[in-house]
């Protein structure tokens, strides 16, 4: 929906119910606002999740943007909507406050939801992040098959950069469990689908990851 067209909407329905003595017109409104309110709340939760990446500095509000998405989306019976919020409520515990026990469950309901409507994007992020908490806990063979099939979610969505960046993880991965060749060829992939799609940030972090990968 246009900002025009729910600015319009939500003045139409409060003066309907304001002056035309319409009561249903107040749940509608509540529908139309929410469905503009999940949204901003998950983009502004995204944007400080990027800067914490940046300067490592954390915002509390991050979490409530994102808890209050995925109210609303449930809300909503958006289960799309709310499979992403569920996600990034995970990468907070898991990511910002380094508690990937906590996060887990959030992944795993994400990534269920997400399932229930094919929605791959989002099946690709929890399942990745899902992964990274077997390779913390130690379940390196599990850690390899999620983020393998997050690459592949990726791949048949063509979702370049996200496919460039779950080869990376695979790379430290192998690097962790002992096999560095294979390493270095899943970097060398990574960083030709990074150059393939002009994801710079990605290329940085394939050339680190090959500073720090010992052959």
């Amino acid at each position: 929906m246009q900002r025009h067209d729910w600015v319009e909407s939500a003045r139409e329905l409060f003066e309907a119910a304001m002056f035309g003595g319409d009561a249903s017109a107040l749940d509608q409104s509540d529908a139309v606002l929410d469905a503009v309110e999940a949204p901003l709340s998950m983009s502004r939760g995204k944007v400080l999740h990027v800067r914490f990446l940046n300067d490592r500095e954390e915002n509390s509000q991050e979490l409530v943007l994102f808890e209050r998405a995925a109210e609303l989306y449930k809300g909503l019976g958006d289960a799309s909507g709310e499979a992403d919020a569920l996600f990034w409520i995970g990468c907070w515990h898991q990511v910002v406050k380094g508690d990937g026990v906590t996060g887990e469950p959030y992944f795993e309901r994400s990534y269920a939801l997400a399932e229930s409507v094919d929605d791959r994007m989002t099946m690709s992020y929890a399942i990745r992040h899902l992964g990274f908490a077997d390779k913390d806990a130690g379940h390196f063979d599990r850690a390899r098959e999620r983020l393998t099939e997050s690459v592949m979610l990726r791949r048949e969505i063509g979702f370049r950069p996200g496919e460039a960046a779950g080869l990376v993880a695979l790379a430290y991965l192998a690097a962790e469990t002992g096999d560095p060749s294979a390493a270095f060829r899943h970097l060398d992939e990574a960083q030709s689908v990074a150059e393939s799609c002009g994801a710079k940030a990605v290329s940085g972090w394939i050339e680190q990851a090959r500073t720090l990968i010992r052959p």
